[in-house]
């Protein structure tokens, strides 16, 4: 497949899997025996009849060449995307030509690859003349008002709250337990400021959450004030520093920020999950301009986002940003060519650089918990019963989060480090250095650790 620039990597393949469970199964069906009729085109597509437990082998068939990342049918009954017969024959391609040799495709796997590629043909077409006339501006106008007077009522009251919490000490706290956040969380969910719930729900957490935990109370409660006060006096702040407020209260946005065209390297990507929804976070680098953006994703009901941009690959693409000073987010917009592995990495900076960074950031978002940072030559080194970045040419380091040292990825990349230095994206916060990919020196795959 010419237009994929090389075969992707099992570890990318993998990067894909909706779950542990599904890695497990798709590399059993990673090898030829389960597998007959496998194919492939140089347009972009995978298939496959892959054998089970009915009499009829289940039909599978992946596009490669959607620029969003890959699209999956399979006839088996499996409700995760993609299944592990999918994942399974991803897997036996990237292995080489042989077990998946190129060809036509049967009219199964042709007749899906048309309707779906019809489909977004029509639908690129449909979305200019359905703009046009689209929405009640002044309808709008007024539903932006009335969300605005709850707000600030919302806002008021959790003030309130806040200073009685610290007119009768932060004990309090402790004695109230969680139910305390979880009831003044539901009076901003009521005032439709899904932002400040989130951040009262994470109050609750503190107390009795270890030594320190009034001083991390206290700075949350300052944050959150900081936030009230922003919104309160919007009107006075400046148009960027105001559409963070916004922002960070809940208010959605559209990503209105003008189109920006460039070979995007996808650094990390990783999924965050609660009851309620799974949000993936995809990094990207762009190679022409230097801009790094986010990607954000959701899925519900338990299930996987369906944006998927293994690292190690490469679009062009345009992305336009969301508004907000210092904002990193993005939304994907046009795409001139499907995601191919790449040999390029980001430029990296040491750790003095990142840490004066997330200073820097602060400055326009102070409610930034971390921004995306690539470390040039660092060894990872413990540091009592922590661990920690040691920059190789200098005497500074980073310490890591608590959430990167309890992960398996921390083992990965002592072991790719070899006691020698590397390459590291990341995100680099208050509470320390998250490693989310490392590099080798000299030449060598991306590694993911997340």
């Amino acid at each position: 497949m010419t237009q994929q620039g090389g075969r992707w990597t099992a570890d990318q393949v993998l990067a894909l899997a909706p779950d542990a469970a599904s890695r497990k199964a798709g590399s059993k069906l990673g090898a030829a025996g389960p597998w007959s009729e496998a194919g492939s085109s140089e347009e972009g597509t995978v298939w496959g009849l892959c054998k089970g437990s009915g009499s009829k082998p289940y039909q599978t068939v992946i596009d490669l060449a959607d620029a969003a990342g890959p699209a999956y049918k399979c006839s088996c009954p499996s409700r995760k995307f993609p299944c592990k017969h999918a994942l399974g024959l991803l897997l036996l391609w990237a292995g080489g030509e042989g077990a998946v040799p190129p060809g036509p495709a049967p009219d199964w796997a042709g007749q899906w690859i048309e309707g779906r590629r019809q489909r977004a043909q029509e639908k690129r077409t449909a979305e200019p003349a359905g703009s046009a006339g689209a929405g009640d501006p002044e309808g709008a106008r007024r539903r932006a008002e009335r969300r605005a007077v709850r707000i600030t009522a919302g806002a008021t009251e959790l003030e309130q709250r806040l200073a009685d919490l610290l007119r009768g000490g932060l004990a309090g706290a402790e004695q109230a337990g969680y139910g305390l956040w979880e009831e003044t969380a539901a009076r901003m969910v009521d005032a439709q400021a899904p932002g400040l719930a989130s951040r009262v729900r994470e109050l609750g957490a503190i107390p009795s959450s270890g030594p320190g935990w009034p001083v991390r109370l206290l700075e949350e409660c300052a944050l959150i004030h900081l936030l009230n006060q922003g919104w309160l006096r919007r009107e006075r702040l400046p148009d960027g520093l105001a559409s963070t407020v916004r922002s960070r209260i809940g208010l959605p946005a559209s990503a209105d920020g003008p189109p920006l065209r460039d070979h995007w390297l996808v650094l990390a990507q990783y999924d965050t999950a609660d009851a309620r929804l799974t949000t993936r976070r995809i990094w990207l680098h762009g190679t022409d301009s230097g801009r790094t953006a986010l990607l954000l994703s959701y899925g519900a009901g338990g299930r996987a986002p369906e944006l998927a941009l293994p690292v190690g690959l490469e679009l062009e693409a345009e992305v336009s940003a969301y508004p907000g000073k210092g904002q990193l987010r993005a939304a994907l917009g046009e795409q001139f060519a499907p995601p191919a592995p790449s040999a390029t990495r980001p430029p990296g900076v040491s750790t003095d650089q990142a840490a004066a960074r997330y200073g820097e950031a602060l400055r326009d978002d102070p409610w930034l918990d971390s921004v995306p940072v690539t470390l040039d030559r660092v060894i990872p080194a413990p540091d009592g019963d922590s661990w920690q970045l040691a920059d190789a040419d200098g005497d500074s380091a980073l310490p890591l989060t608590p959430t990167a040292r309890s992960r398996p990825g921390l083992w990965r990349l002592v072991a790719l480090s070899g006691g020698a230095p590397v390459k590291v994206f990341g995100e680099c916060g208050h509470r320390g250095f998250t490693p989310l990919t490392a590099w080798p020196e000299g030449t060598g795959e991306a590694v993911q650790l997340c």
